[in-house]
Parts: C-alpha cells; structure tokens; sequence
C-alpha cells in the first residue's frame, strides 16, 4: 500500500515537473495542461474538481500554478503529495529564471533575442484564452455569473479597484445568490 502511495507521489512530481517546465507564461498558461494531465492523462480527478481546484487557487495567496499543484497534489496523495507537487511546479520555473537571467544580461540587446520574447508573449495569450474558454465552457450559466463577470471586469479594469475587493465581494454574490435560490427550491 506504501509503495502504491510513494508511486503517486512520485508520478505527482513528474507530471508537475514537466508541466512547470514545458510551460511560458504563468499559472493561467499551465491551467489547460494540468487539466489535461490530471484529469485526461492521469485520470486523478474530474473537470469539476479541477474547476474547483482553480477557482481555489484564484482566491488564495501566491501564484495560481504554484496554488493549484498544491492542491491536486493534497487531494490526490496528502500532504506528501502537496509538497512534491508544488516542488515539480516550482523546479523549473527557478533553473530557467537562473539561466534566462544570465543570458539576458549578456545578449539583451541582440534584436533575435527581442523578436523571441515578442513570439513567446503572442503564444501566452493563445495560452490564456484557452484556460478562459475552458473555463467558461465549465461554469454554470445564467443571467447572475454574467453578471458578476460584467461587473468585476470593470471594477478590475476600467475602476481600478483591488482584486481581493472583487474577489470578496464575487463570494458574497455567490453566496447571497445560493441562499436564495435555496429559499426558493424549499
């Protein structure tokens, strides 16, 4: 049973690895890959936890890939798992900053140098808008969630009003929202 467990562990930490070094752009670029990893690949946990898992990781602290792996990797092995997980996620990110940072000191200036990073940040976005569309195609729908997306999109991006503020407030919507829709089921 011990060995089934440590094997998960380490299959966690794998998949995060690759996921962590396979991936430009940040926790929003790596949300289609872990999904697919996890939920496809792997077969740990279902879209609705996945889901879930990423609207966790939006509403805590810290870097949303770093929030997710942590997660998957408790729900999926316990706290070893968290560990390993965040470990593989984080590995690469660190090694690539270490050597990026070396190279840009050095070669900066080099027009292909720019050209590259203007290629990489087109291929981000491509990224981004996936991990939106799958998002979207995942949550529930009705007149309330587009609401609360019209609504805290321009709070965020026309009122200049602080993320945590509109994140607060999304859950109490939310919650305000379940509340009386149990109500009225009763």
């Amino acid at each position: 049973m011990k060995s089934e467990k440590g094997n998960k562990i380490l299959a966690l930490f794998l998949t995060f690895l690759k996921i962590g070094a396979f991936t430009f752009g940040g926790g929003y670029a790596m949300i289609p890959l872990i999904q697919k990893e996890v939920v496809e690949n792997k077969k740990w946990m279902t879209d609705e936890d996945i889901l879930e898992i990423v609207a966790i990781a939006e509403s805590t602290p810290g870097p949303i890939a770093i929030n997710a792996a942590t997660f998957v990797g408790y729900k999926t092995a316990g706290f070893f798992g968290a560990a390993l997980s965040t470990m593989g996620v984080i590995l690469p990110s660190f090694f690539i900053i270490v050597a990026i940072s070396f190279v840009l000191s050095r070669f900066e200036n080099f027009p292909a140098v720019r050209y590259a990073f203007y290629g990489i940040r087109a291929g981000v976005l491509a990224l981004i808008i996936k991990a939106l569309w799958s998002m979207y195609k995942q949550s529930p729908k009705g007149i309330a969630p587009y609401i609360v997306m019209a609504f805290s999109f321009i709070a965020v991006a026309v009122l200049n009003i602080n993320v945590i503020w509109v994140i607060i407030g999304c859950a109490v919507f939310g919650l305000a929202n379940s509340l009386i829709k149990g109500r009225a089921a009763k």
